[in-house]
């Protein structure tokens, strides 16, 4: 069961424009200030009521394609991270222990022996790239100018989620109206049943004339029960956009959820102030969608640098330590105190003798090195520079660059096919602006004109001199060119904030 919290995250300044530019509203935001500068949104209610703003964070928080994205972006950052540590030294150490028995070598001595050796080998390396064709530093440019692109794309889908909660949004408060009018529609039947019926009593209508009342009173009732299908289907649209289950216990249904009502004042419809091409040439400049496609344009290009740098020497600079220890290893000699041992002999010396002492060699000593005179005295040290050079390896490179480039190019037509899905939306959206605001106009007209001509009719049919069947009509055209003016009305906003939307208008709370 999904829940209907939020975490607190960053709000793109995009969604931010949804929220105020597309319907014009005045919104309530409440926006705080992490640590870091970043502005996070608040939590969705525990009611069942939703405000646009809340719908849109469930739906950004829900959103498979945005989650996806988010671990695109992560993956990114991850990438760039390790280009960057790939320019640094690399550095390990070595140990191993072993035990052998037989006949084997004493790694100390080279010598064969038939005893059990216990040994250790310990090593530490280091190794530096000095230069391999740039390789390096142009991959750390690559991967920075993917994860910008990754970023461009994660509020591209942002976006794409926060206009279709918006548009699913418009059509609930859009089948909202039209309910409204149809129950207001129902009542004037259920006041005009009223009406006839006394009048059908006094004798001054026919009783016909009651039971086209009466149908038409069910034909009300009829667009009652339709508009309210409409409104749920409008609301079940609008919970899957936030990607919220309607069938789960404990989640909201269609029925049972609510939205916060916005009053749309009545347009005045006015001639746009930019054109199609001004409203494209300002679009290129802040859509993610062509942002991120010119970015993977620079990464290619600079993944063609690297994939060139292959053909280029490898210097690199090596160093390393090695050492060792067996239980077997080289003895230490040393020789005893000599001792004063008597001859026999004498000398005299002033008429006194004297014996005469010789010194007695002492037999040798054999003493095992320590473990850490072995590691001292076994110590060996080099360092190294190497230089590689590409000759041949059955045209690997070359064929990787050709890989390298027809990925450029496919970049390339991708970006072209950014601007030019770009600039069709925004000339769709311009059409439908102006025939928007012309369908607006003539519905307004034809309202206000069949407002006059029911009127007229009512009025006479009061008087009885018009039957029932002429004044349902009279009725029934007025109560749809009214349901027509809603939807011409919402329609007309929506695609005027469309533009708004292109051109990231500045927020105005």
């Amino acid at each position: 069961m999904k829940r209907f919290t939020t975490n607190k995250r960053p709000v793109n300044r995009f969604t931010l424009t949804i929220l105020a530019s597309l319907l014009g509203l005045s919104v309530n935001l409440s926006v705080a200030q992490t640590s870091n500068g970043q502005v996070t949104t608040s939590a969705a209610p525990a009611s069942n009521r939703f405000s646009l703003r809340q719908c849109i964070d469930i739906a950004l928080q829900n959103n498979l394609q945005v989650r996806q994205g988010q671990l695109n972006v992560q993956g990114s950052e991850l990438q760039l991270r390790q280009a960057k540590l790939n320019r640094y030294p690399t550095a390990n150490i070595f140990a191993s222990q072993a035990f052998n028995a037989g006949y084997t070598v004493n790694p100390t001595t080279n010598s064969f022996v038939d005893q059990k050796i216990n040994s250790n080998n310990i090593q530490a390396s280091a190794s530096m790239i000095l230069f391999n064709g740039f390789a390096l530093q142009n991959a750390v440019k690559q991967t920075s100018f993917g994860l910008q692109a990754a970023q461009q794309n994660l509020l591209a889908n942002q976006n794409t989620v926060a206009l279709t909660v918006v548009q699913n949004y418009l059509n609930v408060l859009t089948y909202e109206e039209q309910l409204a009018i149809a129950q207001r529609q129902a009542e004037t039947s259920r006041n005009q049943l009223e009406r006839t019926g006394k009048l059908v009593t006094a004798g001054t209508l026919a009783e016909a004339e009651l039971y086209t009342i009466r149908a038409q009173l069910a034909n009300d009732e009829l667009a009652i029960v339709n508009a309210q299908n409409n409104l749920d289907l409008s609301k079940l649209a609008l919970l899957q956009a936030m990607n919220l289950s309607a069938t789960t216990n404990g989640s909201p249904s269609p029925g049972t959820i609510e939205v916060e009502r916005y009053e749309l004042p009545d347009p005045t419809v006015e001639a746009y102030p930019v054109s199609a091409q001004q409203v494209y040439e300002a679009a290129l400049q802040v859509m993610p969608d062509v942002k991120a496609a010119d970015l993977q344009v620079k990464a290619d290009v600079m993944g063609v640098q690297v994939a060139k740098a292959r053909l280029y020497p490898t210097l690199s600079l090596n160093g390393g330590l090695t050492t060792l220890y067996s239980s077997l290893g080289a003895l230490n000699i040393t020789q005893g105190e000599s001792a004063e041992k008597r001859t026999g002999e004498y000398v005299t010396i002033g008429g006194t003798q004297y014996d005469v002492y010789t010194l007695a060699p002492t037999t040798l000593r054999a003493v095992p090195y320590t473990f850490s005179q072995q590691l001292k005295n076994n110590l060996n040290r080099g360092a190294s520079i190497q230089l590689q050079i590409p000759l041949f390896n059955r045209f690997q490179n070359r064929n990787q660059i050709t890989s390298a480039i027809i990925t450029q190019k496919t970049s390339e037509i991708s970006a072209d096919n950014a601007r030019l899905t770009l600039r069709q939306n925004i000339e769709t959206a311009y059409t439908s602006m102006l025939a928007g605001a012309n369908r607006y106009r003539a519905t307004q007209i034809q309202v206000e004109s069949l407002e006059k001509a029911f009127q007229a009719a009512e009025s006479r049919f009061n008087a009885g001199a018009l039957n029932s069947v002429d004044y349902n009509i009279a009725k029934n055209n007025l109560d749809t060119a009214r349901a027509n003016l809603v939807q011409a009305k919402f329609d007309y906003i929506f695609r005027t904030k469309i533009l708004d939307f292109y051109q990231n208008k500045p927020l105005s709370f």
